[in-house]
């Protein structure tokens, strides 16, 4: 197929209608949304990845009252050499795998809510056969097989909920938001949340404090994983208990190695989306929200390189399996009612904006991670998550002081949305159609990135206009076969 073609909306849905693990009869209820469950009644929830992050969430919805987890899924059996963020006493890794949740959620309900106990599979698409009562998948693997279980789910029927992103390649991203739409399932993508502080960013900008906005500039001191790296790591014997074919999922078969399971597989094209996909789909849907931003028309990245000597003569080494050591990449936007057009920068690997006149007068420095929103009339700078945000200069925030009364708002608990919406209450805010803008502008940026040029796109046909070449990154360039999407 060529790369501009069959990527439509018309050619997706089609698509989300044939996709395997499709059923041939639709479940009740999914066209007209999802069927609501008395007060009393418990959602039947399978979480489907237990490594660090999965076995961490998983102990919030064991505490639920309104949440019955029946079942558990990992390829990975159980063992202990998970990553975590921070130092373990003892240099051990952390436990994980799918006994390990088996064992949490049995001893959480004491055995007393399910006769059997929970449910274990390695394959999601047994899970799926056989819990007959479930109602929704919460999703916590690895980047690249988010969008196919999620779509899985959708089509028997199932809620999907999914740990951000919602997949690492923008024809998945489309795809599983196209299936959301027609299948009427409910979603939720983790990586919205509510938090009193962008709503003061927002009422500032919108009383006029800093004029009109023409840039925002967000960084981060990631990634605190290892990428960069020019080659594929060597094979190494594959673990007890472990089956490499099922994490693998989609991506053709490689040689099993410990440098991409875990945590560290953000860093691998074929398997994560790099700092974008992970810190940045949290950040960037508060900037979305307070701008009112919609899909970029064009992504330019900016990729650091390394180089090597051969034969006496130093070059760049070519890099097109990894994610570089640090990017930085820049979004362009249309103007959008009363707001001008402007342009969204993203920093990671230790870059940062230059430092604001106003803040060198001051004799500060940027700190090491944070937001900035450039105005005519000055800059809004605070924390990552809108932290500590105060006007530069300083006379400019004195001067409307009056006007940045921090409106008076009552933000809700992204848990208790999607739950909510699950059982039948209104969509979450973090549903995928929601999500539609901010999750597919980090997939084009991470292609901008990794061609390390700027990519003028077409959000309606999904194709990239300036480099026709490029549009092969928009999606895998190769299912392993039974895994096609």
């Amino acid at each position: 197929m060529e790369p501009d073609k069959g990527m439509n909306r018309r050619n997706l849905v089609a698509a989300a209608a044939s996709a395997p693990f499709a059923l041939s009869v639709v479940p009740s209820g999914v066209l007209g949304g999802p069927a609501r469950k008395a007060p009393s009644e418990k959602l039947n929830l399978a979480c489907i990845g237990m490594g660090y992050q999965g076995l961490r969430m998983l102990g919030g919805l064991l505490k639920r009252q309104d949440v019955r987890v029946v079942a558990v899924c990992d390829p990975n059996t159980e063992s202990r050499d998970y990553i975590g963020w921070g130092r373990r006493r003892g240099g051990t890794g952390f436990p994980g795998g799918r006994e390990v949740g088996r064992r949490a959620v049995d001893a959480a309900y004491g055995r007393t809510q399910q006769r059997a106990g929970c449910g274990a599979y390695a394959d999601f698409r047994e899970l799926l056969a056989k819990e007959k009562d479930l109602d929704a998948v919460h999703i916590v693997t690895p980047d690249h097989l988010h969008a196919t279980i999620a779509i899985a789910a959708m089509k028997q029927g199932k809620h999907a909920a999914t740990h951000k992103p919602i997949s690492n390649v923008m024809y998945e991203t489309r795809l599983a938001i196209e299936t959301a739409r027609t299948t009427a399932r409910a979603t939720h993508l983790h990586a919205w949340f509510d938090i009193k502080r962008m709503y003061t960013v927002r009422h500032w900008i919108r009383q006029g404090a800093i004029g009109p906005v023409r840039q925002v500039h967000r960084w981060l001191a990631k990634p605190i994983w290892p990428q960069g790296s020019p080659a594929l790591p060597a094979g190494a014997p594959v673990p007890k208990g472990f089956d490499w074919d099922l994490w693998l999922g989609p991506v053709p078969h490689r040689p099993y190695s410990p440098r991409y399971t875990h945590a560290v597989y953000r860093g691998w094209y074929e398997f994560g989306g790099g700092c974008l996909a992970d810190m940045g789909n949290y950040g960037l849907w508060q900037d979305w929200r307070v701008l009112d931003l919609g899909a970029p028309r064009a992504a330019e990245g900016c990729a650091s390189f390394t180089c090597e000597v051969r034969d006496f003569r130093s070059g760049v080494v070519r890099n097109d399996v990894s994610f570089p050591h640090a990017s930085t990449i820049r979004f362009s936007f249309p103007a959008r009612g009363t707001m001008p057009a402007c342009e969204v920068f993203w920093y990671d690997g230790g870059m940062r904006p230059p430092t604001p006149e106003a803040l060198i007068a001051e004799g500060k420095q940027m700190p090491a991670r944070g937001t900035m929103f450039v105005g005519d009339e000055g800059v809004i700078l605070g924390g990552y998550f809108y932290e500590d945000a105060r006007i530069l200069p300083a006379r400019r925030m004195r001067q409307v002081a009056q006007a940045l009364k921090a409106p008076d708002v009552r933000t809700a608990g992204s848990s208790d949305e999607w739950i909510g919406a699950f059982r039948g209450g209104k969509p979450s805010r973090g549903d995928f159609q929601h999500a539609q803008h901010v999750a597919e502008a980090i997939c084009l940026g991470n292609v901008a990135l990794r061609l390390n040029t700027r990519l003028e796109w077409d959000a309606e046909k999904m194709r990239i206009t300036n480099n026709p070449s490029a549009n092969t990154y928009l999606r895998r360039a190769e299912y392993r076969k039974g895994w096609e999407l």
